[in-house]
Formats: C-alpha cells, sequence, structure tokens
C-alpha cells in the first residue's frame, strides 16, 4: 500500500445558475456579517455526500468504482430552502439547506453511504444526513453566538445531476477541490 495519502469526499455538483444564485445572496448579508465570513468561490460550491477523510492514493481507483452504485439513481429534484448557521450553538459556517420533496437525494446518499461503508472507506453519521450547501465559514472560531440572521435565500427550484469523487488540496487560501471521477445520474441533463 502507499504511503500517498489524498483527503477525499463525495458531493453532488450544483448546476451553475445555482451557484451564481447563492453568491448573489450571499452578497446580500451585509457588511456586518461579511466582514465576520470567509466566502466560499462560486466554482466550489457543492452538496457533500460522504466524506471520507484522508484515504490512501491507491484506493481512489476502487473509491470511484463505489460511487457508480448512484448511476441509476434519478437526478434528484431539489430546491433552495432556509439559511442556517451551522452547528447552532458555536457556528463555523452559514449553509442553505435543500428541500428534497421526492427523497431522491436522500435516496442518492443512502447508497453512496452504503456502497463507501461496504468498501471500508466511510463510517455513516449517527445523525441524519441534511443536505445543506456551505457558502461561507466564519473567521475565529464561532464563539460569537450574535451573528445576524440572513436574509431569506432566493427560492430556486433544480435538477442535479453529476456526483463527483473530489480531492480537497488545503491551503492558507482555502481549500481547492480536484475532480477524481465523475458519475452521471440517471434522467440528468448534465453538469454545469
Amino acid at each position: 500500500m502507499s504511503n500517498d495519502r489524498a483527503r477525499l469526499f463525495v458531493a453532488l455538483e450544483l448546476p451553475r445558475n445555482v451557484r451564481e444564485a447563492l453568491v448573489r445572496w450571499r452578497e446580500r448579508l451585509g457588511s456586518d456579517a461579511v466582514k465576520r465570513l470567509r466566502p466560499i468561490a462560486s466554482e466550489a460550491l457543492h452538496v457533500t455526500l460522504c466524506f471520507l477523510g484522508w484515504r490512501a492514493e491507491d484506493e481512489v481507483s476502487a473509491i470511484a468504482a463505489a460511487c457508480t452504485v448512484v448511476a441509476a439513481e434519478a437526478a434528484p429534484a431539489l430546491s433552495l430552502g432556509a439559511s442556517l448557521w451551522l452547528p447552532r450553538r458555536r457556528p463555523r459556517v452559514l449553509a442553505v439547506e435543500l428541500e428534497d420533496a421526492h427523497a431522491g437525494l436522500a435516496r442518492v446518499q443512502a447508497a453512496l453511504s452504503g456502497a463507501l461503508s461496504a468498501g471500508g472507506w466511510y463510517e455513516p453519521e449517527n445523525r441524519p444526513y441534511l443536505a445543506h450547501v456551505t457558502v461561507a465559514r466564519v473567521k475565529g472560531d464561532g464563539r460569537d453566538a450574535r451573528l445576524p440572521e440572513p436574509p431569506a435565500p432566493p427560492r430556486l427550484n433544480f435538477q442535479a445531476s453529476r456526483v463527483v469523487l473530489y480531492r480537497s488540496r488545503l491551503s492558507r487560501a482555502g481549500a481547492h477541490y480536484e475532480p477524481l471521477g465523475i458519475v452521471e445520474l440517471a434522467g440528468g441533463i448534465g453538469g454545469g
């Protein structure tokens, strides 16, 4: 086994129009909130499905193959929901919840969780899956519980059709995400 390691996660790719709408919404937060946040770049906005952490590089191809378990799943129809400070007690991120009215995203996440867990690459969380997009990180340690209530995100319905295995490269400027494998979901209209 190689000593080289990669920090990996699997995510649902968001369409370009959704990423752009989230950036425009974030820009309306006001100067007080903006001073306390580090925005996530538009191209890096995504919906994490399974965070794998540090894995041996020689496992990447098997992990990517396991992700194909979702290829037969229908591309989920989603909506932007409420804004959230996460975690609620000492917020570290500003996020927007996703509404999954037909449970399509929940099925995709459960299938991935099962396949990746069976391969020994992922340990499912004890808490229920919360579908969300992190749009900014709170500067500092999040002890300031007086973060302002953000305005409601735009009402936007969309279909997301790509699941991506990413490598996360950390730096002082923030994380950079490198796609290592892409799975097109059934009935999707492609990425964007």
